[in-house]
Protein backbone atom coordinates (compact mmCIF):
# COMPACT_ATOMS: atom_id res chain seq x y z
CA UNK A 1 0.00 0.00 0.00
CA UNK A 2 2.80 2.58 0.42
CA UNK A 3 3.88 2.20 -3.41
CA UNK A 4 0.16 2.88 -4.06
CA UNK A 5 0.66 6.17 -2.24
CA UNK A 6 4.28 7.23 -3.34
CA UNK A 7 3.25 6.00 -7.15
CA UNK A 8 0.47 8.43 -6.71
CA UNK A 9 0.28 11.27 -9.32
CA UNK A 10 -2.57 13.97 -9.40
CA UNK A 11 -2.52 14.42 -13.03
CA UNK A 12 -3.15 11.14 -13.88
CA UNK A 13 -5.92 10.89 -11.02
CA UNK A 14 -7.63 14.15 -12.36
CA UNK A 15 -7.46 12.59 -16.19
CA UNK A 16 -9.01 9.04 -14.60
CA UNK A 17 -11.88 10.94 -12.47
CA UNK A 18 -13.02 12.99 -15.69
CA UNK A 19 -12.68 10.01 -18.01
CA UNK A 20 -14.89 8.38 -15.14
CA UNK A 21 -17.51 11.45 -15.12
CA UNK A 22 -17.54 11.26 -19.03
CA UNK A 23 -18.05 7.58 -19.02
CA UNK A 24 -20.68 7.97 -16.37
CA UNK A 25 -22.48 10.98 -18.77
CA UNK A 26 -22.33 8.45 -21.64
CA UNK A 27 -23.52 4.95 -19.84
CA UNK A 28 -26.21 7.24 -18.21
CA UNK A 29 -27.59 8.94 -21.84
CA UNK A 30 -27.08 6.11 -23.90
CA UNK A 31 -27.13 2.91 -21.84
CA UNK A 32 -28.58 3.40 -18.56
CA UNK A 33 -31.55 4.47 -19.89
CA UNK A 34 -32.45 1.85 -22.20
CA UNK A 35 -31.48 -0.49 -19.98
CA UNK A 36 -34.07 1.07 -17.36
CA UNK A 37 -36.58 1.56 -19.47
CA UNK A 38 -36.33 -2.05 -20.96
CA UNK A 39 -36.15 -2.88 -17.22
CA UNK A 40 -39.45 -0.92 -16.65
CA UNK A 41 -41.01 -2.02 -19.57
CA UNK A 42 -40.18 -6.19 -18.51
CA UNK A 43 -41.33 -5.25 -14.95
CA UNK A 44 -44.79 -4.05 -16.32
CA UNK A 45 -45.01 -7.30 -18.71
CA UNK A 46 -44.45 -9.26 -15.61
CA UNK A 47 -47.05 -7.22 -13.33
CA UNK A 48 -49.11 -7.22 -16.03
CA UNK A 49 -49.05 -11.26 -16.67
CA UNK A 50 -49.24 -11.74 -12.75
CA UNK A 51 -52.59 -9.22 -12.90
CA UNK A 52 -53.82 -11.60 -15.90
CA UNK A 53 -52.89 -14.83 -13.87
CA UNK A 54 -54.52 -13.83 -10.90
CA UNK A 55 -58.09 -12.81 -13.02
CA UNK A 56 -57.89 -15.70 -14.67
CA UNK A 57 -57.54 -17.49 -11.34
CA UNK A 58 -60.81 -15.37 -9.97
CA UNK A 59 -62.13 -16.61 -13.29
CA UNK A 60 -61.24 -20.61 -13.15
CA UNK A 61 -63.02 -20.02 -9.48
CA UNK A 62 -66.25 -18.22 -10.67
CA UNK A 63 -66.35 -20.92 -13.53
CA UNK A 64 -65.82 -23.62 -10.99
CA UNK A 65 -68.30 -22.28 -8.66
CA UNK A 66 -71.04 -21.35 -11.51
CA UNK A 67 -70.34 -24.97 -12.85
CA UNK A 68 -70.92 -25.95 -9.12
CA UNK A 69 -73.80 -24.67 -8.75
CA UNK A 70 -75.18 -25.66 -12.41
CA UNK A 71 -74.07 -29.18 -11.20
CA UNK A 72 -76.24 -28.76 -7.69
CA UNK A 73 -79.66 -27.49 -9.93
CA UNK A 74 -79.08 -30.04 -12.55
CA UNK A 75 -78.66 -32.72 -9.47
CA UNK A 76 -81.96 -31.31 -7.83
CA UNK A 77 -83.91 -30.94 -10.85
CA UNK A 78 -83.01 -34.60 -11.95
CA UNK A 79 -84.58 -35.60 -8.10
CA UNK A 80 -87.91 -33.86 -8.87
CA UNK A 81 -87.98 -35.52 -11.89
CA UNK A 82 -87.25 -38.86 -10.74
CA UNK A 83 -89.77 -37.64 -7.67
CA UNK A 84 -92.43 -36.80 -10.24
CA UNK A 85 -91.99 -39.69 -12.52
CA UNK A 86 -92.27 -42.27 -9.00
CA UNK A 87 -95.22 -40.39 -8.37
CA UNK A 88 -96.64 -41.08 -11.66
CA UNK A 89 -95.87 -44.45 -11.67
CA UNK A 90 -97.35 -45.37 -8.09
CA UNK A 91 -100.83 -43.04 -9.27
CA UNK A 92 -100.96 -45.00 -12.64
CA UNK A 93 -100.16 -48.26 -10.79
CA UNK A 94 -102.97 -47.10 -8.18
CA UNK A 95 -105.36 -46.38 -11.12
CA UNK A 96 -105.17 -49.49 -12.69
CA UNK A 97 -105.25 -51.81 -9.53
CA UNK A 98 -108.49 -49.26 -8.89
CA UNK A 99 -109.94 -49.98 -12.51
CA UNK A 100 -109.20 -53.52 -11.99
CA UNK A 101 -110.83 -54.27 -8.83
CA UNK A 102 -113.81 -52.26 -10.52
CA UNK A 103 -113.71 -54.41 -13.20
CA UNK A 104 -113.39 -57.75 -10.80
CA UNK A 105 -116.47 -56.62 -8.61
CA UNK A 106 -118.08 -55.85 -11.86
CA UNK A 107 -117.54 -59.06 -13.30
CA UNK A 108 -118.21 -60.79 -10.08
CA UNK A 109 -121.15 -59.01 -9.17
CA UNK A 110 -122.36 -60.18 -13.28
CA UNK A 111 -121.72 -63.86 -12.37
CA UNK A 112 -124.03 -64.06 -9.34
CA UNK A 113 -126.50 -62.05 -10.95
CA UNK A 114 -126.26 -64.70 -13.98
CA UNK A 115 -125.67 -67.58 -11.00
CA UNK A 116 -129.08 -66.28 -8.98
CA UNK A 117 -131.12 -65.87 -12.64
CA UNK A 118 -129.58 -69.42 -13.62
CA UNK A 119 -131.01 -70.59 -9.98
CA UNK A 120 -134.30 -69.38 -9.82
CA UNK A 121 -134.82 -70.56 -13.86
CA UNK A 122 -133.86 -74.35 -12.30
CA UNK A 123 -136.36 -73.68 -9.03
CA UNK A 124 -139.07 -72.86 -11.59
CA UNK A 125 -138.13 -75.69 -14.29
CA UNK A 126 -137.35 -78.40 -11.10
CA UNK A 127 -141.13 -76.55 -9.39
CA UNK A 128 -142.54 -77.33 -13.24
CA UNK A 129 -141.20 -80.82 -13.12
CA UNK A 130 -142.41 -81.71 -9.64
CA UNK A 131 -146.05 -80.18 -10.72
CA UNK A 132 -145.81 -82.31 -13.78
CA UNK A 133 -144.96 -85.71 -11.84
CA UNK A 134 -147.07 -85.10 -8.85
CA UNK A 135 -150.07 -84.42 -11.08
CA UNK A 136 -149.01 -87.50 -12.72
CA UNK A 137 -148.78 -89.47 -10.04
CA UNK A 138 -152.04 -87.96 -8.16
CA UNK A 139 -153.56 -88.38 -11.95
CA UNK A 140 -152.49 -92.30 -11.91
CA UNK A 141 -153.54 -92.41 -8.57
CA UNK A 142 -156.80 -91.27 -9.31
CA UNK A 143 -157.34 -93.69 -12.22
CA UNK A 144 -156.19 -96.21 -9.91
CA UNK A 145 -158.64 -95.05 -7.57
CA UNK A 146 -161.77 -94.18 -9.20
CA UNK A 147 -161.51 -96.85 -11.59
CA UNK A 148 -163.57 -99.05 -8.73
CA UNK A 149 -166.63 -97.61 -7.54
CA UNK A 150 -166.12 -99.07 -3.93
CA UNK A 151 -163.07 -97.10 -3.90
CA UNK A 152 -164.54 -94.03 -4.98
CA UNK A 153 -167.49 -93.66 -2.17
CA UNK A 154 -164.79 -94.15 0.46
CA UNK A 155 -162.71 -91.31 -1.23
CA UNK A 156 -165.73 -88.96 -1.20
CA UNK A 157 -166.16 -90.39 2.42
CA UNK A 158 -162.75 -89.81 3.53
CA UNK A 159 -162.55 -85.38 2.37
CA UNK A 160 -165.35 -85.36 3.39
CA UNK A 161 -164.50 -86.51 7.30
CA UNK A 162 -161.01 -84.41 6.91
CA UNK A 163 -163.36 -81.59 5.41
CA UNK A 164 -165.44 -81.57 8.57
CA UNK A 165 -165.72 -77.99 9.96
CA UNK A 166 -164.54 -77.50 13.37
Amino acid sequence: MEKLINDFSFGLFFWQTILFILLLFLLKKFAWKPILDALNDREEGIKNALDEADKARQEMLDLKSSNDKILKEARAERDSLIKDARLIKDKMITEAKDEAKAQANKIIAQAKQTIENEKLAAITELKNQVAELSIGIAENIMKDELSNKGKQVKLIEKMLDEAKLT
